[in-house]
């Protein structure tokens, strides 16, 4: 592994307001600037606040102090602890414990921390067959990188490490590490193939989006692979051919692929020439919203039909954009959905919460005079736990229509 910065970071005693310091208690891990009832001295990207209790002065825990953010600490720990090696290593095999269950199943892909759902805020480390790709979300994580990094490298026996860097991370200073850098052992190809319930798949983890692939939707996937033999299927909001994928692997006749992107509709294509099937694989490189209009135009139906959008509110004042947006979906994919068919609408916006969206699916799906039995609703993945409200984003209807 390449040397890593050895970076100076001091103690902060920090006092929260009452109600605050509760919800700290209660295991939540964000603590926004206003919260903050006092603090001994200005800190820098990293220090380690100590956080005292009002009443009894005592230390309840500690977080890392970041300047650069309305979430101002980030909480490491809700109990007395040291942010030492040892701290973040026992943190490190308690979070691949886990995983253990899913690493059973014919999958080397999986991610290996979750951020604050893992106790690592602004953190994650995914696992592609033999690659690690790590991405740091806030410059509190560069002084405990050579703490960190070693043990997520030798716990998941892999022997690349690749670090990327957000970017607003990126913007800063970055003690002269890069994004999309290799920081341990020697990858001969940007594009790394890896295995995801027997389906094989491809991730850029230099220049791909995120870490290089969307692992959250493993479980739904592999579903509609299973649900596909003979099935004609729509898949909106591609990407990379997630969904797709396995549907072709499954045995589906045809797959019509829908993303904006042509460049993602490539790697798409791609992934599916991994896999041995028979089926046909089309692809349409267009505005999600005005190609499924096209196809309700043209008068096709299909056999199974997923929409899976991006987030739609990334912040507050975005959420009744996207509930509309959410509402339009449910009505366009019900009319692209066969009698007997299965529509599946997914949602990634954590500010639409679960059963918000369900209600909205369900309420358009009817405004498009068709009837319907709900299979399931499913959520996130084991590697993708969920430590506080704030975590829980996914979550995914299965909708057969009459």
């Amino acid at each position: 592994m390449i040397d890593l910065p050895k970076i100076e970071t001091k103690r902060l005693a920090v006092k929260l307001t009452a109600r605050a310091e509760k919800l700290v208690k209660q295991g939540h891990p964000w603590v926004f600037d206003n919260s903050i009832a006092k603090l001994n001295k200005e800190g820098q990207a990293g220090d380690l606040a100590i956080l005292f209790d009002n009443r009894a002065d005592k230390v309840y825990g500690i977080a890392l102090y970041d300047p650069d953010s309305p979430i101002r600490l980030k909480v490491l720990s809700s109990t007395p602890a040291t942010a030492n090696e040892a701290f973040f290593k026992d943190k490190i095999q308690v979070a691949f414990k886990k995983r253990a269950k899913l690493l059973r199943t014919d999958t080397n892909s999986y991610r290996l921390l979750f951020g604050e759902n893992d106790g690592f805020p602004g953190l994650i480390a995914d696992v592609y067959d033999n690659v690690i790709v790590v991405k740091v979300y806030s410059a509190i994580w560069f002084p405990y990188l050579e703490m960190v990094l070693p043990h997520l490298l030798a716990i998941s026996h892999t022997e690349i490490m690749v670090l990327r860097l957000s970017r607003n991370v990126g913007k800063g200073n970055t003690y002269g590490l890069t994004d999309g850098q290799v920081i341990h052992g020697v990858l001969k190809n940007d594009v790394v193939t890896f295995v995801e319930h027997g389906v094989k798949f491809s991730a850029n983890v230099i220049y791909g989006h995120k870490t290089g692939y969307f692992l959250d939707h493993r479980n739904n996937r592999k579903r509609v692979g299973e649900l596909s033999r003979g099935k004609s299927v729509l898949d909106v909001f591609s990407y990379a051919g997630g969904f797709s994928v396995h549907a072709l692997a499954g045995g589906a006749k045809e797959v019509v692929s829908l993303d904006i992107s042509a460049q993602a509709l490539e790697v798409a294509v791609q992934n599916g020439k991994l896999n041995p099937h028979k089926g046909t694989h089309k692809t349409m490189a267009i505005d999600a919203f005005v190609g499924l209009q096209q196809l309700i135009d043209e008068q096709q139906q299909f056999d199974i039909v997923v929409i899976d959008p991006p987030s739609f509110a990334k912040s507050a004042r975005e959420v009744p954009t996207a509930r509309n947006s959410y509402a339009r979906l449910a009505q366009l994919g019900a009319q692209l959905t066969k009698r007997n068919g299965l529509l599946v609408l997914a949602s990634c916006s954590s500010r639409v919460e679960a059963q918000v969206f369900f209600d909205i699916c369900e309420a358009h799906i009817r405004k498009s005079n068709r009837t319907f039995n709900v299979e399931d609703k499913t959520y996130h993945d084991i590697d993708h736990p969920i430590g506080f409200p704030e975590g829980a984003y996914l979550k995914c209807g299965y909708y057969r229509l009459n």
